[in-house]
């Protein structure tokens, strides 16, 4: 198991069609994901998950990956929340 914090930078957060976009990459990993913040933690792979976490620009995130992909899990959304949210909104 895995876990990286990370601050999500896109301007509206994982609202809407940014969430939409990263569950779809979450889903490309046969590792179970999950998106911790504060004292919850939810499914990454869950769109009514992800968006019940309320999370805005300047939100600390911590992601968590376990199993076989893990690692790659991991890099692919940081990278994703880090650097190609923007292009969603």
């Amino acid at each position: 198991m895995l876990s990286r914090e990370i601050t999500v930078v896109n301007v509206v957060g994982l609202h809407a069609r940014p969430a939409t976009f990263f569950i779809q990459k979450a889903n490309t990993y046969k590792s179970s994901v999950w998106i911790g913040k504060g004292d919850r933690q939810v499914n990454a792979k869950s769109l009514l998950g992800v968006l019940s976490m309320g999370i805005v620009k300047g939100t600390p995130i911590t992601l968590v990956a376990d199993g076989e992909d893990e690692r790659e899990a991991i890099a692919g959304l940081e990278d994703l929340i880090l650097n190609g949210l923007d292009n969603c909104e």
